[in-house]
């Protein structure tokens, strides 16, 4: 008897001993460094660490273990896991893995891996090979073909989900955070979301492991990590942005002019879709508390200064009540219907008050906080004189043109010219310059121009902080005329005066009073002369023909 109570407990004592050596997934997934077991939360959809790991089917290699050399053909396969965290806890957050072969190789469509031969950086393959994973798979080659297909599990031996396609998904993925483990299949690339109620608050590592098919076993082939963070506060951001202001990284903005504050939520699952959301501004001027049920708001600082930007969100999140659990005592309500005057309003609580379906819902908050500077800005610039520059022979043949321009605000110290084509699309040329101006906003612009035509010309004046643009569709003539053009004109204006005073002495000479008897042969001298001197007149002296000179129409030349 006493034998047999021996035989029995070294049955026992060897059964502990095997059990403690099998493999865990935390064995495995933490990259064989063990840590004490601890109670996690349940994630939906994951499993406990503290499962066998088959090492069999899935074999585990050490970090420093020389087959990863050979674990893939053609080199070394790395992978990328990247996250959308952070989440606000309750949401969903998604995690992308995706897998960077070696040079020259690539995944089709149907997930075989095509590796290009004689592949080199200078010269594009010209054969190609192609893996095809399902063949031996179809064939039944590994192993032999049983109906229960051992091998097409996962490491806790799960079989693998048989949805359409199943058989070209060629990769285990196995991922592993806050004591749980959770394992798929897909090609080179997979996504994921995690719902994160039972996630403990603060930073994890969500670690991946990634195996292929072999011929006899599953080969491991990547591992990866990344850090995430799982938070009760509402993950935003403020952008800032000014009509006039020269560089929106600097936080410094002017004054007299209004600021846009554009809020951004971080809401990647759309977990605040259904929440009433308000916005409440502090800007720190003394202007007051302003409550915004949108995300955009604008102000407008008098005053130059430094000032502290503060900003509450607060989010009304519908819920599913939890049930009331009567007691024979007094009760306590387990809704709560108000919320503390003193309370934390980091603090979540649930409340049916103001909620128009009746339901229950919590308060989540996100904050920010930032510092800005004001000061003295340019708000405006006008131009409110164009002149055209008349050129003798010796200067310059491009047109010039003088700009006059104002400004309001502080005093600029450049000034650019664009000018650009009549719809102000295509670009001519930019000069830029600096300029001084001491007491008044009034400065003179000179422009040459290549050659006459109509133009789009955008002045812009700016000092350190701002900078305003003023815009203005002008006609430029030509420059300075040849010598032979002006030598042509000259040369006509003379030959008309000339004629005009030689018709002038013919016409007084010949107009004198005469009797009204004469004879036939001095009538026709006489009509012929007067029809000499009025074709003359009216050679030189052409009546004009316009009939309203008033509505003259023509482009305004600058």
């Amino acid at each position: 008897m006493c034998g047999a109570h021996r035989h029995l407990t070294l049955l026992l004592l060897a059964e502990v001993v095997l059990c403690a050596a099998a493999l865990r997934f935390q064995d495995v997934l933490s990259n064989g460094r063990t840590s004490p077991v601890m109670h996690h939360n349940k994630i939906q959809g994951w499993s406990s660490d503290q499962n066998n790991w088959n090492e069999k089917l899935y074999p585990f290699w050490e970090d420093n273990d020389p087959r990863w050399k050979d674990c893939w053909k053609g080199g070394k396969v790395t992978t990328k896991l990247v996250t959308d965290s952070p989440a606000l806890v309750g949401s969903n957050m998604t995690f992308v893995v995706t897998l960077q072969f070696p040079k020259c190789q690539e995944e089709d469509h149907d997930g075989n891996i095509i590796y290009q031969r004689n592949c080199t950086a200078d010269s594009p393959a010209q054969d190609q090979y192609v893996y095809n994973w399902t063949e031996w798979i179809d064939n039944c080659s590994w192993e032999n073909c049983t109906s229960n297909h051992s091998h097409n599990v996962f490491p806790d031996g799960r079989p693998f989900p048989h949805y359409p396609g199943w058989r070209r998904m060629n990769f285990v993925y196995l991922f592993h955070t806050f004591g749980h483990y959770y394992q798929t299949i897909g090609q080179s690339s997979t996504i994921f979301s995690v719902n994160t109620a039972n996630i403990t608050l603060g930073k994890h590592i969500m670690a991946v492991s990634i195996y292929r098919r072999g011929h006899s076993t599953y080969v491991p082939i990547a591992r990866a990590s990344t850090t995430y963070v799982v938070t009760d506060k509402i993950p935003l951001f403020v952008s800032m942005s000014q009509k006039h202001d020269r560089n929106i990284s600097d936080s410094i903005f002017i004054k007299d002019s209004p600021i846009t504050f554009d809020v951004k939520i971080h809401d990647p699952s759309y977990f605040l879709n259904n929440s009433a959301i308000s916005y409440k501004w502090n800007f720190g001027d003394g202007s007051g508390l302003f409550v915004e049920s949108g995300a955009t708001t604008s102000h407008t600082f008098a005053l130059q200064g430094n000032f502290t930007l503060n900003l509450t969100v607060q989010a009304i999140i519908p819920v599913p009540c939890k049930p009331v659990t009567p007691t024979p005592s007094l009760p306590t309500p387990a809704v709560t219907t108000k919320a503390s005057s003193n309370s934390d309003p980091s603090v979540p609580y649930e409340t049916t008050e103001d909620n128009p379906d009746g339901g229950c819902h919590i308060y989540r908050y996100g904050y920010d906080t930032a510092g800005i500077t004001i000061v003295e800005g340019i708000l405006e610039v006008n131009i409110i004189q164009m002149t055209s520059i008349q050129m003798t022979e010796s200067q310059a043949e491009n047109p010039l043109v003088d700009f006059v321009v104002t400004c309001q605000g502080s005093l600029p110290t450049d000034v650019c010219t664009a000018v650009s084509d009549p719809t102000c699309q295509v670009s001519q040329g930019m000069v830029c310059e600096p300029v001084i101006v001491t007491e008044e906003c009034l400065l003179t612009i000179r422009r040459a121009f290549d050659e006459p035509g109509t133009y789009c010309i955008n002045i812009t004046l700016g000092d350190d902080t701002s900078q305003a643009l003023a815009s203005a569709l002008i006609s430029v003539n030509g420059g300075s005329s040849s010598g032979t053009t002006k030598s042509v004109f000259i040369f006509l204006g003379l030959l008309a005066v000339f004629g005009a005073i030689g018709a002038f002495v013919l016409y007084k000479r010949y107009k004198q009073y005469k009797p009204i008897e004469r004879s036939a042969g001095q009538a026709e001298n006489q009509e012929g002369l007067s029809a000499y001197v009025s074709s003359f007149k009216a050679f030189f002296f052409p009546k004009s023909t316009e009939r309203n000179p008033l509505l003259k129409s023509k482009p305004g030349i600058v």
